[in-house]
């Protein structure tokens, strides 16, 4: 057996068994298999080896094989000094020449870089911190007041765009009535666009009272299949007319909007204020995140585990290779130079992406920045609620799919980012 450190992140174990060995370990693994295997016509453990070898020789070969690279492999790591900790990713196989005398292999191990990171205060940028006026937040203010007005009966005789018209209606298709297409005192936000295109529009001008025919298409991507892209007539009555009524700025909306008994108008106002500040930061820092990991990246240099930048590029190709059209396709696979091309882009790409991780890995510890798992969970659960979806089942699916480091270490990343734009913040 030989051993080689290709460099700080890679290393090489070469094994060369005879022969020989393997038959001698064959061997054992045979008795072995004879004690275990149950064969018609002989006692449990008493099957002679010459019938085991004769029915089991493929398994018994591959069982011996693996038993010697395991003990080469184990002997390689110790002569490497290496732990097995420091190990990244499976062992790869980059050569297995069975032959007529002797087995050759060789097998390549990534490791875990070491990142030194001195000096990244340097490369910085500085940000200059954006300023909020009263103006702005006492218009944010009026504006979250606004989203919970209370709708209240009002004795408007006519509907208007903003208004709450509060109807009675039946749909029919082809004349007959539309399966759950019916409702009565149902409140509807004119100008929401919550119903059906053209619905609301003709409801504008109605007066208290009125009743009124409105036809309406569904569109061709309604979710109900059945009646996507039909015509519709739907018969309406306005019952009466609701206004919402903003409340007044004082220490009850302030109790309202931050959900805290002790809140009072201050408080609302530094809350808005941090709000703002805090989207406006999330702006101006946006560009300057990307400059700073750049440098970062510019910056240090070492040696990469050559396993992971290979996974990585892997999902990289597939990644572009889902944005490409079926001739970008056809033209890739057919010009070798071009196929090259892209593959490389990608993998030099890959490097970066893992480079930054074990940047960011390395600057999350000195900056101790720490992510937990509920911070996780709370991400996922409002990314659910954004799009719509079970956040339970959105949960699983990354759970199921091992995504959860990912969305851990993005978080990091991101907050890693910020704090170290804080620091040259002015």
């Amino acid at each position: 057996m030989a051993v080689e450190k290709l460099n700080n992140a890679n290393a090489l174990i070469k094994v060369e068994v005879s022969n020989d060995i393997i038959d001698a370990k064959k061997a054992q693994v045979a008795k072995r298999f004879a004690k275990q295997v149950k064969v018609d016509g002989f006692r449990k453990g008493k099957v002679p080896v010459a019938v085991v070898k004769k029915m089991y020789g493929e398994a018994i070969e591959k069982e011996a094989i693996d038993e010697l690279i395991k003990e080469e492999y184990e002997a390689g790591l110790k002569a490497l000094e290496i732990k097995t900790e420091d190990i990244m990713g499976e062992p790869i196989f980059t050569k297995f020449d069975r032959g007529e005398e002797k087995t050759e292999i060789e097998i390549k191990i990534s490791l875990r870089p070491q990142v030194d990171v001195e000096g990244y205060e340097d490369v910085i940028p500085e940000v200059e911190l954006p300023t909020v006026s009263e103006e702005e937040i006492q218009a944010k203010i009026a504006e979250y007041a606004k989203n919970v007005a209370e709708p209240a009966d009002s004795d408007k005789e006519v509907a208007e765009n903003g208004d709450i018209a509060v109807i009675d209606f039946e749909g029919f298709i082809d004349g007959k009535e539309m399966e759950n297409g019916m409702a009565t005192d149902y409140p509807l936000e004119l100008g929401s666009n919550s119903f059906i295109p053209g619905f609301e529009e003709q409801i504008v001008g109605m007066k208290v009272g009125e009743e009124k025919e409105i036809k309406v298409t569904f569109p061709e991507e309604y979710g109900a299949k059945e009646i996507a892209g039909k015509e519709a007539t739907f018969k309406v009555k306005l019952k009466k007319i609701q206004t919402k009524q903003t409340p007044e700025v004082n220490d009850d909306l302030a109790k309202k909007l931050l959900q805290m008994e002790d809140a009072t108008v201050e408080t609302l106002n530094e809350e808005i204020q941090k709000e703002l500040i805090n989207a406006k930061k999330a702006e101006v820092f946006a560009p300057k995140k990307v400059e700073l990991v750049d440098a970062l990246v510019e910056k240090f240099e070492f040696d990469l585990p050559d396993s992971v930048v290979e996974k990585e590029a892997e999902m990289v190709i597939n990644q572009k290779a889902q944005t490409l059209n079926e001739d970008e396709v056809k033209a890739l696979t057919e010009d070798a130079e071009k196929l090259k091309a892209f593959q490389d882009e990608a993998k030099e790409e890959a490097a970066k992406k893992v480079k930054l991780t074990f940047i960011v890995d390395e600057l999350a510890k000195k900056e101790n920045i720490e992510i937990s798992d509920q911070e996780v969970l709370q991400v996922l659960y409002f990314e659910a609620i954004r799009q719509g979806q079970d956040a339970e089942k959105i949960y699983e699916y990354y759970k199921e799919n091992n995504l959860l480091p990912a969305v851990k270490m993005s978080l990091v990343e991101e907050r890693l980012l910020t704090t170290l734009l804080d620091k040259k913040a002015k």
